[in-house]
């Protein structure tokens, strides 16, 4: 009936749980120094992070998560143009455009054209989801290579 995994899936979460705690650490770290980068761009309107003092419930967060805020960032891009999130993801080499932001790898997506697109504009627009709102799932590669491919690719937008 399906309540119940199988071995198969018992061994991956067996064998997965074992380095958790360090990819959870990284995706954190990394996480964090990618939200510091992306908020002192110039090219980065704002920047919704728990993890930086700016974020309107930081305190609560520290509260909440004193070994770190998660890998997911959100940020909306600072340009007239009302493409620039696409076009940002279109410049990106190592995040991978994806609406599942679960894995080790770092994701990247544009709410209102992917995951929020079956809502209609009005309840998108009183939601603050438009097209330069920019969702990261930032995985545990290098924080460098990360920052640079972000900072490349803000830098052609």
């Amino acid at each position: 009936m399906g309540a119940i995994p199988s071995p198969f899936d018992c061994f991956l979460v067996n064998r997965g749980i074992k380095t958790l705690h360090l990819r959870m650490e990284r995706h954190c770290q990394n996480a964090m120094a990618v939200a510091e980068y992306l908020e002192k761009h110039a090219k980065v309107k704002q920047v919704i992070y728990p993890g930086l003092p700016s974020h309107p419930q930081h305190e609560l967060a520290l509260r909440q998560n004193p070994f770190g805020f998660s890998g997911m960032i959100s940020f909306y891009v600072a340009s007239p143009d009302p493409e620039a999130g696409g076009k940002l993801c279109s410049l990106l080499k190592l995040f991978t455009l994806a609406e599942s932001l679960g894995g080790i790898e770092s994701l990247i997506e544009i709410p209102a054209l992917m995951t929020h697109a079956s809502h209609p504009e009005h309840v998108r627009e009183k939601l603050g989801i438009d097209n330069s709102l920019v969702r990261l799932s930032v995985g545990v590669e290098d924080v460098r290579d990360l920052i640079n491919d972000l900072s490349q690719a803000l830098d052609k937008i």
